[in-house]
């Protein structure tokens, strides 16, 4: 099980962290997470009359581009300060508040429910999985995006060795393993116990473009929430410290056209009748792995909502 042990705590840290994160976010990382978008909702295989759930909504990038196929869409995230901002930027769009472990929605009310890179700032990933499944009609879809491990995610690989290197030992609540979902085998042993059935893997590419490697390290510093909390929470001489080393490694990353080109790794799992798909954006490659299309079971038990955080 990949869960928090102090799940409230952990659902506190997360929010305080978004609810101050949000303009940063947005300027630092939204033309690096839009980047996943399409490739989410070309998996999950709207139609034009499809009802979408956006969950972790953020700014609003899959609820701007579902909405430009047509799609009908609700756009839900447990931030107010980022509901506020998606809709400054999306006007005509519905956002609300909400809670990705206790969705307020009825039983099989959505066609698909998406969730781009949300999953691994939850306290119990698992009990969002189920509730998608629960209010997912019975031939809806889920799709979701994470990460992939810091080895094949340059940035996030970056940052965790210079805080190896120079952190000192600070206290956050737990959490889950940041990295639990990005691994396929285990992220579909997840989603196949929650009752999706036959994971899937593909592999894509994002390139996170900055102007200069000086930018690389406010993003996550003032632009995440869980990453952003550790950083900052470290005293002034070990961050200037880490900011430092991140900043050389990009340079280096830079000079060998590495770092623009395949910045990061994402992992996204689809459900269709019991078809789901997994994308791992991974280094300079595009491929699928496997495909499948059954009838996706639901068992009564599942059928419940999740507990809050």
């Amino acid at each position: 099980m990949n869960y928090s042990k102090e799940p409230e705590a952990f659902h506190e840290f997360e929010l305080l962290g978004w609810e101050s994160a949000v303009d940063q976010y947005h300027d630092g990382w939204g033309n690096l997470t839009s980047q996943a978008v399409r490739p989410l909702l070309d998996a999950l295989n709207l139609g034009t009359t499809s009802k979408l759930l956006d969950v972790a909504s953020g700014p609003g990038y899959v609820a701007e581009e579902a909405t430009a196929r047509g799609c009908s869409v609700i756009g839900l995230d447990f931030s107010a300060n980022m509901v506020k901002k998606a809709r400054a930027v999306h006007p005509g769009l519905e956002f609300r508040i909400g809670d990705a472990q206790s969705l307020p929605f009825e039983d099989e009310t959505f066609d698909a429910v998406s969730m781009n890179f949300g999953m691994l700032h939850l306290a119990n990933p698992e009990v969002a999985m189920k509730e998608a499944l629960r209010v997912l009609k019975r031939e809806g879809c889920f799709a979701f995006t994470v990460w992939a491990p810091p080895e094949e995610a340059l940035g996030f690989g970056a940052i965790l060795r210079a805080v190896e290197k120079y952190g000192e030992s600070v206290t956050v609540p737990h959490g889950p393993d940041f990295f639990f979902n990005s691994k396929p085998e285990e992220c579909k042993i997840a989603l196949t116990t929650v009752g999706y059935l036959a994971p899937k893997v593909m592999l894509i590419d994002l390139c996170w473009r900055l102007a200069s490697a000086n930018e690389f390290f406010p993003a996550f510093y003032g632009g995440t929430a869980r990453t952003g909390g550790l950083l900052r929470r470290r005293p002034p001489e070990a961050r200037r410290r880490i900011e430092e080393e991140v900043r050389q490694t990009v340079e280096e990353y830079r000079a060998k056209r590495r770092f623009n080109r395949d910045s990061y790794a994402s992992c996204t799992c689809v459900g269709k009748q019991g078809l789901i798909i997994t994308l791992i954006v991974q280094r300079g490659r595009a491929s699928l792995y496997w495909h499948c299309r059954s009838m996706r079971q639901r068992d009564s038990s599942m059928a419940g909502r999740g507990p809050s955080l």
